[in-house]
């Protein structure tokens, strides 16, 4: 990989993103990557002179012409009528087309860029069509066997479902779907992050127990570890959930892989609150998350917490 550009998309502008953006510019002003804000520049800049950032944006109209070390905006239409408009059709149509520039972009330098997606109302804006953001860009890309990664580099988590009701988890577990996920953080760590793999699985019932005739670590999740390990992949498990996160064993194991989003999310922002990155892999390009939704509660009160978004910049710009 050779890294040029970052993308960030800035989503949902009924959120505290702008906020955020204002925060990190702020303060950091030199960049390894050429940086490129996908949204409406008007509001953005209307947003952050409202909460007293100053930041100069450069527009450009493609992507080759962002300058290093400078704020680059490629604009996309959206008529507001206030500095904080509420989510509404208009605002979805926005969001669409800011993901679909940054989609066209990725078709020509899918292998030099990483994108950086703003917060977005999956309820509105996905409208039950897809999960999460992970989904939509999978499905966009024509991808398959996408993982998602919430890394701290001192331990990291990956739930084998994501945005699903917990009624329909059980059946979405699939031997090879916990073989390709573990696949994709083995290659990704070794061949990206440099690093050694070394994984623990959890187990989907209460002490990986059940009184049905069929336990899925029986006859799913033990045979995925045991073709894993025959692989030569370090994993071990399945582990009982509700002890595994006691530090004698988070101190073995650097990436876990849960079988459902809360299962390994609650640890995991418990432990390091906001210092973790949504990473999603198996896409043809890497895209990372800031840990945080759009927190509308918050708007105008320049009160949010932009570490995540810090963890994931400085992440972005390390990756080599």
């Amino acid at each position: 990989m050779n890294i040029k550009y970052i993308l960030i998309v800035l989503g949902e502008p009924y959120s505290t993103f702008s906020e955020i953006i204002g925060k990190y510019f702020s303060k950091i002003r030199k960049f390894k990557r050429k940086i490129i804000i996908i949204g409406n520049k008007n509001l953005l800049e209307k947003q952050l002179k409202y909460l007293n950032y100053k930041l100069k944006i450069n527009e450009i109209n493609n992507y080759d012409e962002a300058k290093r070390n400078k704020i680059n905006i490629i604009n996309i239409n959206f008529k507001h009528k206030k500095i904080f408009d509420k989510i509404s059709k208009k605002s979805n149509n926005y969001i669409e087309n800011s993901f679909q520039k940054s989609l066209e972009i990725i078709k020509k330098e899918k292998n030099n860029l990483i994108l950086i997606n703003g917060p977005v109302s999956k309820k509105t804006f996905l409208k039950k069509k897809f999960s999460g953001i992970t989904e939509y860009l999978a499905k966009n890309t024509k991808s398959s066997h996408e993982t998602m990664l919430i890394y701290n580099s001192k331990i990291s988590v990956s739930p084998l479902t994501t945005h699903i009701p917990i009624k329909n988890v059980a059946k979405e577990i699939k031997k090879n779907k916990i073989y390709m996920n573990v696949i994709n953080l083995y290659n990704f760590y070794k061949k990206i992050l440099n690093k050694r793999a070394v994984f623990a699985v959890l187990g989907l019932n209460p002490h990986c127990e059940t009184l049905d005739k069929f336990s899925e670590e029986d006859k799913i999740i033990i045979p995925a570890i045991k073709k894993l390990k025959s692989k030569g992949i370090n994993i071990d498990g399945p582990f009982s959930a509700d002890t595994f996160f006691l530090k004698k064993n988070i101190d073995k194991y650097n990436i876990v892989l849960g079988m459902y989003h809360d299962q390994v999310l609650t640890p995991i922002k418990t432990l390091y609150n906001f210092s973790a990155i949504n990473v999603t892999l198996g896409l043809p390009f890497i895209r990372i998350s800031p840990d945080h939704g759009p927190n509308t509660e918050m708007l105008g009160k320049n009160k949010s917490d932009p570490s995540s978004f810090f963890y994931a910049m400085n992440f972005a710009e390390k990756i080599r």
